[in-house]
């Protein structure tokens, strides 16, 4: 998760260095054109000619951000674990580092859920995990794993989130007969 996260937000860093930089560069005049800015009038436009590799470069970089974003809301789908059942609880780790692995967990309604939190990510958004359906808000030390207990009794989606609701994941609570 970390490796995929890291290359995608230095593709998207990258992207966008690309454009500032071309955007820089078109704007700084030339020392030969000064006195083109000075005589010009102050309502009149002028088309300033960029390098094709400067355009190359920042059609690429649109052309590959406009990917990574058709990519991250329309193809890539969340992580899902079932729970495994050990000693009557319900049982799931999940590894904070960028996120939440696995970002989707199922469970069955009525029984005992463990959440083990382990946390990876030094990021102090991520220092906290809440569940306010369940009215759990618990700390994150780092390199640490964490426990949470607590018992869905209804069916439904509860969403999980860090502390500055920025990554989010989701429990999904199966009635019994449903559960496989």
């Amino acid at each position: 998760m970390l490796k995929k996260a890291t290359f995608l937000g230095t593709l998207a860093g990258l992207g966008f260095l690309l454009g500032a930089l071309s955007g820089a560069i078109a704007a700084e005049p030339s020392s030969g054109d000064m006195s083109d800015f000075t005589m010009s009038q102050p309502n009149q436009l002028k088309p300033i000619e960029q390098p094709l590799n400067n355009r190359v470069a920042v059609t690429l970089g649109g052309v590959g951000l406009i990917g990574l974003e058709l990519w991250w809301f329309l193809f890539s789908k969340p992580t899902s674990r079932q729970a495994i059942i050990e000693s009557g609880i319900q049982e799931v780790i999940v590894t904070v580092d960028g996120g939440y692995e696995p970002s989707q967990i199922v469970v069955q309604a009525g029984q005992p859920v463990r959440l083990k939190f382990d946390r990876k990510d030094p990021s102090s958004c991520l220092e906290e995990v809440r569940l306010p359906d369940f009215r759990i808000a618990q700390e994150l030390p780092l390199n640490q794993i964490t426990s949470i207990d607590f018992t869905p009794s209804n069916p439904g989606r509860y969403e999980f989130t860090c502390g500055m609701n920025m990554f989010r994941g989701v429990i999904e609570v199966q009635a019994a007969s449903n559960a496989v």
